[in-house]
């Protein structure tokens, strides 16, 4: 079984097991918004995914 590459960059696994994923909405336009809006797109937040598609495209983790 192969790691799905792009699928893996894009998430982070917690030593717990959880995964972390970025929040939308925050790739460009972000001048306008306030300084505290701009770093809380910096956060990771909980990414929902089943445990049969996390184990089909992260095999390993």
């Amino acid at each position: 079984m192969k790691t799905n590459k792009s699928f893996a960059k894009r998430l982070k696994l917690t030593k717990n097991g959880k995964v972390l994923g970025r929040k939308p909405g925050f790739n460009h336009f972000n001048a306008k918004q306030s300084r505290s809006t701009q770093l809380a797109g910096r956060k990771a937040v909980p990414f929902v995914i089943k445990a049969k598609t996390k184990n089909r495209f992260l095999p390993y983790s």
